[in-house]
């Protein structure tokens, strides 16, 4: 790949160190209208990447830093920019055009850095502007927020190519600034030739500002494509300064005792906190779903085929608190397995080959599109698309999570490390369970088989030799299964009602919904907020046949010693039993006895033959 600087580079390298306990915002130099909207975030003292990267910046160096997910490299390269910026209009203040590009991997992350800078630019905000165009909006109504000559251009690399070619002379004429975040992942998410095409757009001289949470041959490839000599930071922060991190645990189990676990995990409430749930594909998503629901578990789910506003409403809801389970894929799968004492390292080609071949295969099975609906005369199906600038796994700061559910492993540890990065971060604690399936029960129980699964021995394995290196262990955990047995027929009678057409049907429906709640109440939502509380995520789907004894455990399946002795210990790190806060079912059985004994009076059982057909009729279908 062709160097864009030249290839006489010196290279100044900043090992792990300490952070100054005196160091603060304002002893860096910076505006006093920058340091109130720091204080409006709330942030005390810089954290290491902020406190090394910065001070360089300023001095217009490159900066290639890595540093892990959490440790606040977006201010770290959004304050020296805004710094520079804010100085350039002191002395011409007339002047407009674009300083700064910021490309992203994700529209998921594109959207957070742009609030990041907006909150960031609260105390001057007529000074600077920043607009995202990875939103998901017409070219037409992104070449006219281009057109007003923003500050700051947020965009993944393929949208900034577009726009490069429509209009150089807005974007990349006089771009001073350019920024690559999750450095990383850009060029796995396959932007190899969109970066070329970038690249050869913007002038030269720019300063360069590579983020990544770990050097990878990727990485190295973007630095001798932008950088000139820059400065690399290798930053770890103290573990005493980042809490206790992950604690991590496994259950190998069998594929259906996946969901009869995570039935008791969730309906007995061994789990305390906010929970991710990742699975291998979109259908499993729904799959969970429903089977959950059939127990009265709310949940939400994330995947590629929602709008990308559903998406990211879904996400800012859960960081509120609104939502306590997300059941998100994670289509993007990092590929390649990390080694800790070379990670700068290129991947080996005899290691690397087999995961991007079962990742290719996998590709095409998930290329098939879904229909999602049927035109009402020539029946003919219309497609989603899914979005390929998708990721949850990487970069998206959900806030709060306590526990990270594996309920399909990933293929590789890498991708098992940036999964369970969604929890324990800003120095509080969290936890990593993650289910396996042993060889010899694989395909077992095949309407519960997942393809990736016949791996799981030799991909965790591979996960725990990674985790030993950087000094984590990943723990067995063992739940008494003779007392988990007295729900197994639950289990399969929710199963039974969780048919593939009922996933279809689940499919299409919350598409649907999410597409009428994306696009045609956009302007809606936009003169009233308010009126978001009513939009939720995880309302039931009812796709599956509902069975409402489920959503009840009757006192005879708990163990007479309490729930405790389902399990081998608490599922916290704490030591103490906890909980997901999930809503209480607010269901009377008297008063359900008296509705039930006034059906029969009828002359008909309300529930004869297992439905009642209010609840049944479903307006405009026969």
């Amino acid at each position: 790949m062709k160097r864009k600087h030249g290839e006489d580079e010196t290279t100044a390298i900043a090992d792990e160190s300490t952070l100054d306990s005196n160091s603060s915002f304002s002893s860096l130099g910076l505006d006093a209208r920058l340091l109130q909207g720091i204080a409006k975030l709330n942030f005390a003292h810089p954290t290491l990447v902020q406190a090394k990267a910065i001070p360089l910046a300023l001095e217009g160096k490159d900066i290639l830093a890595r540093a892990k997910t959490g440790s606040g490299k977006t201010a770290a390269y959004l304050l020296p920019i805004l710094q520079a910026i804010l100085k350039r209009k002191e002395s011409s203040p007339d002047e407009k055009f674009t300083s700064a590009l910021v490309l992203v991997p994700t529209r998921e992350l594109a959207q957070q850095v742009h609030r990041t800078t907006e909150k960031l630019a609260a105390y001057c905000a007529k000074e600077i502007r920043a607009v995202n165009i990875a939103q998901n909006v017409s070219e037409q109504v992104q070449q006219s927020l281009l057109a007003e000559r923003p500050d700051i251009v947020i965009a993944t690399p393929s949208r900034a190519l577009v726009h490069s070619n429509l209009s150089a002379h807005v974007l990349t004429s006089k771009v001073t600034h350019l920024v690559i975040d999750e450095a990383d992942l850009v060029l796995s998410y396959g932007y190899d030739d969109d970066l070329q095409a970038v690249a050869k757009a913007l002038p030269k001289g720019l300063q360069t500002f590579l983020m990544s949470a770990t050097l990878t041959a990727e990485v190295e490839t973007l630095k001798a494509l932008f950088c000139r000599s820059p400065v690399i930071l290798r930053l770890e922060e103290n573990e005493a300064e980042d809490g206790e991190g992950v604690s991590q645990f496994v259950v190998k189990c069998g594929e259906d005792e996946k969901f009869l676990l995570a039935y008791v995990i969730f309906k007995l409430k061994l789990i305390k906190g906010k929970c991710i749930i990742f699975v291998g594909d979109i259908d499993r998503c729904y799959r969970l779903k429903l089977f959950l629901e059939q127990f009265g578990i709310r949940s939400c789910v994330l995947n590629s085929e929602l709008p990308v506003n559903s998406r990211l409403h879904i996400v800012d809801e859960f960081n509120k608190n609104v939502y306590e389970i997300i059941i998100a894929t994670d289509e993007n799968e990092i590929l390649g397995d990390e080694d800790e004492e070379d990670e700068g390292r290129e991947l080996d080609e005899n290691e690397a080959t087999p995961h991007r071949a079962s990742k290719a295969l996998n590709d095409e099975v998930k290329g098939i599109e879904v229909a999602v609906s049927k035109m009402s005369l020539k029946k003919k199906r219309r497609k989603v698309r899914r979005d390929k600038e998708y990721g949850v796994s990487r970069g998206i700061d959900f806030q709060n999570v306590a526990c990270v559910l594996n309920f399909d492993l990933p293929t590789t540890s890498k991708s098992y490390t940036h999964r369970i990065g969604r929890t324990a971060r800003a120095g509080k604690t969290g936890m990593a369970l993650s289910f396996a399936i042993p060889a010899e029960l694989f395909r077992k129980h095949k309407p519960t088989s997942f393809s990736t699964c016949g791996n799981d021995e030799k991909v965790l394995a591979k996960i725990i030799r990674h985790q030993k290196k950087r000094g984590k262990e990943v723990k067995p955990y063992h739940f008494d299964m003779k007392q988990v047995d007295a729900f197994r027929y639950r289990m399969d009678d929710a199963l039974r009602a969780v048919t593939r057409v009922a996933i279809r049907e689940a499919r299409t429906r919350e598409i649907r919904q999410e597409l009428l709640a994306s696009e045609k109440l956009k302007r809606h939502f936009e003169e009233n907020p308010e009126d978001l509380i009513h939009l939720r995520h995880d309302g039931e789907l009812r796709a599956a046949r509902i069975q409402p004894h489920l959503k009840h455990v009757p006192d005879y399946l708990l163990p007479t010693t309490g729930k405790a002795v389902l399990s081998s210990g608490s599922l916290d790190s704490t030591g103490r039993g906890g909980f997901v806060g999930i809503r209480k079912s607010s269901d009377n059985r008297i008063r359900k006895a008296r509705m039930k004994k006034t059906g029969k009076a009828g002359g008909k059982s309300a529930g004869a033959g297992g439905r009642d057909p209010l609840k049944m009729f479903r307006g405009g279908k026969k």
